[in-house]
């Protein structure tokens, strides 16, 4: 679960830092107090794109910082994504300067992709317009599959895993719709390539070798001159290093018997004339060895002309040019070989298809067995939240091509009102109605859900009176199982706090800031109140903050009895 949050420079936020604890947290606070760019930051600090403009005006970088508490489950996740919590913890942060944006999981830097990857088991973020994804099909579709992971999952992956070969095979296909001129035409361009390679006869390592030894002769007369004259200064003739130092060591020879400490200075000089007698030996004989034909630069220049042109039309190396005449040596024969192959893959194809139809069809009976048990749950919590005479329905439909989740196509049917025939989730539902309708499918899912932390962002679009407070019921439900943030504009909802956080905007010397407080039981009530009253907070209203906040604590108690 998340435990700390820390914010610097984002927004109307010089620098905030708030610890969150397991249950319903709540937070509320003026419209524009900053709610939402607080909620924003978290979403900033798991890989949401960043702009220079979030930076708050006048300071050189923007930070975030996340502190969650994982338990066995999601560690063993991240594990496999080799991030190991320190202390049962993973800190992910974030910083945000004008030309780029660094992010870091327990202090090592990382990609955005990571972030998201790590996110996807450490929290579910609801945010204020996600009831509107409810009426896409491939959302329902999504919710279904998740209801009924334990049976559906493996199934749609094995679908998935079936269609992708399904599609390649379908794909190479497609390459067999040549008539008799194209194939000719082709495979006398693939016999070309391949034989001008096979007249090549390449060898690996050959172009290197060559290169090394075209240095050599193109750069023949600088190599023999400078070793002539090395051989003139280092040599025997008169005033050549060997001459010189060979006489001195005769002329050391001469006085070291008159002084025995001389013989170590003999020693060391005649080891000098020996290593230069050596050196010049392997010099004379290099230069004697040493030799340039004309004929045989010319051959090598040719053999490293063709070498390159090959290079140029078929790889960069001689590895690469081998390895496109193998590749082209298959496509020759099977080219030669068409319609046999052909007919081969035509039988693979129907082979596979109906394999893939099979498991599309246990993939489609698992969904319908668990859509009858979710249409049921739905339908439950719907009532629940005040939908009093509802009916829900999963309609199925047959796509008439296979797809990577099989071949259903499902819509959410519903009827909210006695003796109306059920729709289209699309053409019944109002904004309030789908945002109900979306927490009644999260406090089911919550349920099966591992992610600890769930954030709802705003939910209450749409909603007052009974209903706001059916949903407060939920809200609470749902955080008895998970840890919950959410940011409300509803009293009911608030009153069900575990937790209550109040965000209010302060002028300081003439630059406006937002600050976060938790609230204590008085200062929670009266936060009510002013939901309730507005600017004015009489007694009664007061009264009525309190009633609200203690009726809250009645239900939850009896709840957890």
């Amino acid at each position: 679960m998340l435990v700390h949050l820390h914010v610097k420079n984002l927004a109307l936020i010089d620098e905030i830092e708030v610890d969150f604890a397991e249950g319903l947290n709540i937070l509320t606070g003026e419209t524009g107090a900053g709610k939402s760019v607080l909620i924003g930051s978290v979403n900033l600090a798991l890989g949401q794109k960043a702009s220079r403009e979030m930076i708050r005006e006048g300071a050189e970088f923007a930070f975030v910082e996340l502190v969650f508490e994982v338990n066995e489950k999601t560690a063993a996740h991240l594990k496999a994504m080799d991030i190991f919590p320190e202390d049962g913890q993973i800190i992910i942060s974030r910083k945000i300067t004008g030309s780029r944006s660094i992010c870091k999981i327990n202090g090592e830097t990382c990609t955005v992709s990571a972030v998201k990857e790590a996110a996807s088991y450490l929290l579910d973020i609801h945010g204020q317009h996600e009831h509107q994804s409810l009426l896409y099909p491939e959302k329902q579709m999504d919710i279904l599959d998740a209801y009924g992971r334990e049976d559906i999952l493996p199934c749609r992956e094995q679908v998935s895993r079936l269609y992708r070969e399904y599609a390649d095979m379908k794909k190479e296909l497609s390459t067999y719709q040549l008539d008799e001129e194209q194939r000719k035409r082709e495979m006398d361009f693939l016999a070309f390539e391949i034989g001008e390679i096979e007249d090549a006869q390449l060898k690996e390592g050959e172009d290197e070798t060559l290169e090394t030894e075209y240095r050599r002769l193109i750069n023949g007369k600088k190599i023999t001159e400078a070793l002539n004259e090395i051989h003139e200064q280092t040599g025997y003739e008169r005033d050549g290093s060997a001459d010189r130092i060979g006489r001195s060591v005769r002329r050391l020879a001469q006085v070291t018997e008159f002084d025995e400490n001389l013989s170590g200075l003999y020693a060391s000089l005649s080891d000098v004339d020996a290593l230069l007698s050596d050196f010049n030996r392997e010099l004379s004989s290099y230069l004697n060895d040493f030799s340039f034909s004309q004929e045989e630069f010319l051959q090598l220049e040719e053999r490293l002309n063709l070498i390159n042109h090959l290079k140029a039309k078929y790889g960069r190396t001689i590895r690469d040019i081998l390895s496109y005449k193998e590749e082209k040596e298959k496509e020759l024969e099977r080219l030669q070989n068409f319609e046999l192959y052909r007919e081969r893959l035509k039988k693979e194809l129907s082979v596979k298809a109906e394999a893939l139809t099979g498991k599309s069809d246990v993939l489609t009976k698992a969904r319908k067995t668990w859509a009858g048990k979710l249409e049921r749950e739905i339908t439950q919590a719907l009532k629940d939240l005040n939908f009093l005479e509802v009916v829900f329905r999963i309609d199925f439909a047959r796509k008439e091509a296979f797809g990577e989740n099989g071949v259903d196509r499902i819509c959410f049917m519903i009827s909210t009102n006695p003796g109306e025939p059920v729709k289209d989730l699309t053409k019944v539902v109002s904004g309030g109605e789908l945002s109900r309708i979306m927490l009644a499918i999260k406090t089911i899912l919550a349920d099966k859900d591992e992610k600890e932390t769930l954030i709802f962002d705003e939910i209450d679009t749409g909603i007052s009176g009974r209903t706001a407070w059916k949903v407060s019921e939920k809200m609470a439900v749902i955080g008895r199982q998970h840890q919950v943030l959410c940011i409300t504009h509803l009293p009911q909802i608030a009153a069900q706090a575990d937790f209550h956080f109040l965000i209010e905007k302060n002028v300081e010397n003439k630059g406006t800031r937002t600050r976060i407080l938790k609230l204590g039981k008085q200062d929670s009530v009266r936060e009510l109140a002013r939901m309730l009253g507005g600017d004015r907070i009489t007694d009664a209203v007061l009264s009525n903050a309190s009633e609200m906040k203690d009726l809250a604590r009645q239900q939850k108690n009896t709840r957890l009895k």
